[in-house]
């Protein structure tokens, strides 16, 4: 059976890292996570003190960043590692949260991390989401899965997230911060935020999630078998 790439773009908060990574799992791929990978070079940065307007500081901070995947063998999951150590729960923080925009639009970041992840997808039987995976990582995808949702049910569903982490955060305060984060993503100049000519268009303000990943393996399946 041949293999694909599945590209997921889209707005925060719509679900599209738990999303993909339920799609990989059904569909026995690899799951890589960009999103995950612009939140550790976030904490990198944070925790390096690096000045995000000094070029040559991040050069430098970005000389000392390794990024790795490892699967969870409790929960079948892949977590995000950052020079070794385990991140996954440091990198879901509102800390990281309102500066991974700021992070994700320097040049030399993006260069680095889509280098990457190019050659993370070369032998395909992959699901990677992001906001430029199919205009910019994998323009050629053989799936390109575009998710939407209102901002108020983006930012409950946030909430949640954080607040099962322990962490209680104001919904007034994230909508806000997913509100900064589209604007950025969308107006930046290196790689914004849009929707590919020949994405599937997904709103997923009203699916629940089981309806969400059986709309994107049946889409999927239909490619594998064409």
């Amino acid at each position: 059976m041949k293999k694909i790439v599945i590209a997921i773009d889209g707005f925060s908060g719509c679900g599209k890292s738990s999303t993909a990574k339920a799609v990989a799992k059904t569909l026995n791929y690899t799951y890589i996570d960009s999103g995950a990978m612009y939140r550790a070079v976030t904490l990198h940065f944070i925790n390096s003190f690096t000045n995000l307007t000094n070029p040559k500081e991040v050069l430098k901070a970005l000389s000392t960043l390794k990024i790795e995947f490892h699967k969870n063998e409790e929960t079948g999951f892949q977590e995000t590692y950052l020079n070794g150590l385990n991140v996954e729960k440091q990198i879901r923080t509102m800390k990281v949260s309102e500066r991974v925009s700021e992070v994700s639009k320097l040049k030399d970041v993006r260069q680095e991390l889509v280098a990457q992840q190019k050659r993370l997808g070369r032998h395909k039987g992959v699901v990677m989401d992001g906001r430029d995976i199919g205009t910019v990582v994998f323009p050629d995808a053989d799936l390109k899965v575009f998710m939407t949702a209102d901002l108020i049910i983006r930012a409950e569903r946030r909430q949640q997230e954080l607040l099962e982490k322990g962490d209680l955060v104001e919904l007034d305060k994230i909508v806000h911060n997913l509100g900064e984060r589209d604007r950025i993503d969308s107006s930046r100049d290196i790689s914004p935020l849009k929707k590919a000519d020949d994405a599937v268009e997904i709103d997923t303000s009203y699916l629940d999630f089981d309806d969400q990943v059986t709309q994107i393996v049946k889409l999927a399946k239909e490619k594998i078998e064409a």
